[in-house]
């Protein structure tokens, strides 16, 4: 071995052994902090306290029903507030069932970890391996993808492939048949650009190494072990249980029902389809902070496995919406210091929210049933919680006082992506922003929804992205948009964590 060669071995040697003690030192802390009913900078959990947040919050931005549930000190403590239905005033219980639309993709993820660890699929190898007729438009990158990049959203493929295959049990084998239309916003591993088609193929990867469908290798492999008992897929079984109804509406409005319970297919299930309580949410999010290991000491994913999903896989072009970091199947963030991991959910008229701070022994769960101004809730409570039980602080998002001048013909025209349409135009007359981006459906979603206009501010400007937050009004939470270019020079937007290249 060469002296240099010697020098990095050591080097490398002397960062695992720290990272060791760190981790050792810091779970040592934690361990002295249950045991006194505190972490981070917390005390006891006021439940009267937490409750009246809530309710104020619910009743100030017209929320009809919501549950949080928070694991702190050890112990998951449970609230609720509102009504389920606005047309039936049935009232919600901490053990009312809410959808959670793609906070599902977490659980997808640790299905393909555990299999991972049991050496039955390889991450990096392509996805045809298993699923040999796996298809797309673009041949050639179907024959490359990864489970890897489809983990952590760097596949390429086009996120939103809705289609209704049936309520049969080969629904997501005829989900990924019909992939082989779907085209690509990016080459695969170029940029991130979230993807909920490419979570159902990893759906069908499961069903095809287990022998079960999607819904039974959940049940088996992640909900039993980890006793799981109010989470599910199918409407069958969420009717054993009191369930929130979803609702629609715009910002300081009362929301309306939604006219169906769920509108997602049963297709959707890998990537949208599992209703949960808010609790059970949060013993999910457990199984990250504990290591891998169920309560009762049951190991349902290795170290490895859980170290992975929070390891740092692509940086986002975002660094806020859902993280600054892409790991396997979490949005990665830090707050002073502190890692965490998250991931936002919705369907038609209900959001799900969940934030973890694995070494502060912090997990929030915020399940909703509509109300457009559910994120403002979320971050309300999400920013109190954490400084309250983990000493630390959630940063916010939005423009500064005196946003930055910034040349913006480089970003105005057309950006298209596959059923989508973003316009963006200089901003005229009177009003906040510089710049106006018109959202709307184009192809066969052409006319399914009514153009949405988000006037954009801009918040800074480097030589690799150009960032403005956006937003509709004066009532809505301020959102990321991100300009960024591609090494050969192809122009993109990253809007709601998808990427769009420019056409026009």
């Amino acid at each position: 071995m060469s002296k240099d060669m010697y020098k990095e071995f050591s080097d490398n040697v002397d960062r695992e052994v720290a990272k060791l003690v760190d981790r050792t030192t810091r779970k040592a802390a934690q361990a002295v902090d249950g045991a006194l009913g505190r972490t981070g900078a917390a005390g006891a959990f006021d439940t009267a306290h937490w409750q009246r947040r809530l309710d104020e919050l619910l009743s100030a931005h017209r929320i009809p029903g919501a549950v949080l549930a928070v694991l702190t000190g050890g112990e998951i403590h449970e609230l609720a507030s509102g009504i389920l239905h606005t047309g039936t005033g049935v009232e919600t219980t901490t053990d009312s069932v809410f959808q959670i639309g793609s906070v599902s993709k977490g659980y997808t993820a640790a299905l393909v970890l555990s299999l991972a660890d049991a050496g039955k699929v390889d991450l990096d190898a392509p996805v045809a391996a298993v699923l040999p007729d796996f298809a797309l438009a673009d041949a050639d990158a179907a024959r490359i993808v990864t489970p890897r990049q489809l983990l952590n959203h760097t596949s390429g493929i086009e996120g939103d492939h809705v289609n209704d295959t049936g309520r049969g049990d080969d629904c997501l084998a005829r989900y990924v048949d019909s992939t082989r239309d779907v085209g690509l916003t990016n080459a695969p591993g170029t940029t991130m650009s979230y993807s909920s088609t490419g979570y159902n193929v990893l759906g069908r990867i499961v069903e095809v190494i287990t022998g079960l469908t999607w819904d039974e290798a959940l049940k088996e492999l992640i909900c039993d072990p980890l006793g799981l008992r109010h989470t599910m897929t199918l409407p069958e079984e969420v009717l054993r249980f009191r369930a929130a109804m979803g609702h629609m509406g715009e910002p300081g409005e009362d929301p309306t029902p939604t006219p169906l319970w769920n509108m997602l297919p049963r297709s959707a299930g890998p990537y949208g389809g599992i209703s949960a309580t808010a609790a059970d949410v949060v013993r999910f999010a457990r199984l990250f902070i504990d290591g891998g290991t169920a309560p009762d000491g049951t190991r349902v994913l290795s170290a490895a496995a859980v170290e992975a999903m929070l390891t740092r896989e692509v940086e986002m072009p975002d660094q806020w919406f859902l993280g600054a970091h892409w790991g396997l199947g979490w949005g990665l963030f830090e707050w002073d210091g502190a890692r965490g991991f998250g991931h936002d959910g919705s369907t038609f008229g209900q959001l799900a929210y969940l934030r973890a701070i694995p070494d502060k022994g912090l997990a929030i769960a915020l399940l909703t049933n509509g109300g457009g101004a559910a994120p403002k809730v979320h971050e309300a409570l999400c920013r109190e919680l954490s400084a309250k039980f983990a000493g630390v602080a959630m940063p916010a998002f939005g423009p500064s006082d005196n946003p930055p001048a910034v040349d913006t013909e480089p970003f105005t025209g057309r950006y298209e992506r596959e059923g989508f349409l973003m316009t963006i135009t200089a901003r005229k007359g009177d009003g906040e922003g510089v710049l106006d981006l018109r959202y709307e459906g184009r192809g066969g979603l052409a006319g399914t929804f009514d153009p949405i206009v988000w006037h954009l501010t801009p918040v800074s400007d480097s030589p690799t992205r150009t960032v403005f937050a956006g937003r509709r009004n004066t009532k809505d939470a301020w959102i990321p948009v991100v300009f960024y270019a591609l090494p050969d020079s192809t122009r993109y937007v990253h809007f709601g964590v998808r990427a769009t290249a420019k056409s026009a």
